[in-house]
């Protein structure tokens, strides 16, 4: 089976003069080589396609691959995750990870939020700031938290992030704005234990594969799994598989929520306790990160005991159904 590799390269951004912060959700080269190299010892023949205008022009050439690995985030766009799945399908070509629906969807921090809501998932109350006027009508007690509608891998949050007073919450939301040219979401702020939960697999035979607890380190910065935490996480973050009696509803709700969104094959879901030390939903992520040793997915497995190979062929194996 012939299977195309869609990703987002760092390098490639950068040397066309993007930021490393407008560049961190994208791809090292390390982690390309490990799921091409990995494809192939599962016996996959692989073509490395690249970003969306390599597919693009790959398609225009008549090139079709019979699955692809798709991984791609995506620069430009509210529904820049959507678009490789959205070229795929129009050519019916089956691929690896959510729809368009789902990666636009999620994308919007405040639009998945609602949908959580509406199902019954426990989740912050939240607002959404799109404009700084809309702070005026804003109904939620301090402590609060803010960060980008629709950002990855920590961008746009820090330690201001939590913000208790109005003069704070005005400054920060300017900020966003203007700096990311996007709404804000602004939450009740979640002061207990953080969890991830791994899981694989589509619909009612999606499964949990566990749930990791993030510790920030004394060094690290406050309040919050930041973009410098995340960026540093091997000097700054501890993880440690969570077997308390948490687990069990940590795992519940996250695949409450990834059955509700209609997420497809591998992925994340992040949780925090409230201060009733409740789990709240507070994202999802079906393009997780899949670096070996630097993502969280990949670092929880191997908590497990679960290798790097058997990860992508769980990821695999879900995918291959819609094909069969």
């Amino acid at each position: 089976m012939r299977v195309g590799i869609t990703y987002d390269l760092r390098d490639d951004y950068l040397r066309e003069g993007f930021s490393e912060e407008e560049t961190a959700e994208f791809d090292r080269s390390s982690t390309i080589e490990a799921i091409d190299n990995t494809l192939q010892i599962l016996g996959f023949q692989t073509e490395r396609i690249g970003h969306v205008r390599s597919l693009v022009e790959k398609l225009a050439d008549g090139q079709r691959w019979d699955m692809v690995f798709n991984i791609c985030e995506g620069m430009f766009g509210a529904g820049r995750e959507a678009q490789v799945p959205a070229l795929l399908d129009a050519y019916q070509i089956p691929y690896v990870f959510s729809d368009p629906l789902v990666l636009a969807l999620t994308l919007h921090k405040g639009l998945t939020k609602r949908v959580i809501r509406d199902a019954g998932i426990p989740t912050a109350p939240f607002a959404i700031v799109n404009d700084i006027t809309d702070l005026d009508g804003l109904d939620l007690p301090y402590p609060l938290f803010a960060k980008p509608i629709g950002e990855g891998t920590g961008k746009g949050i820090d330690a201001r992030s939590r913000i208790d007073n109005r003069e704070a919450l005005t400054e920060t939301c300017e900020r966003l704005l203007k700096v990311y040219r996007q709404p804000a979401l602004i939450e009740t702020y979640l002061p207990g234990r953080e969890f991830t939960v791994g899981i694989v697999g589509t619909g009612q035979e999606a499964k949990a594969l566990g749930t990791m607890e993030v510790f920030l380190l004394q060094q690290a910065e406050a309040n919050a799994y930041s973009y410098v935490n995340k960026e540093n996480c091997e000097e700054l973050v501890k993880y440690r598989l969570c077997k308390d009696e948490i687990q069990l509803t940590c795992e519940k709700i996250a695949l409450d929520a990834w059955r509700t969104l209609n997420c497809r094959d591998g992925g994340r879901v992040d949780l925090k306790l409230d201060a009733r030390g409740i789990p709240n939903f507070m994202e999802v992520n079906p393009l997780a990160g899949l670096h070996p040793s630097h993502s969280d997915l990949p670092i929880l497995c191997g908590l497990l005991g679960i290798s790097f190979t058997s990860l992508i062929q769980l990821i695999m194996d879900s995918a291959m159904k819609r094909i069969i």
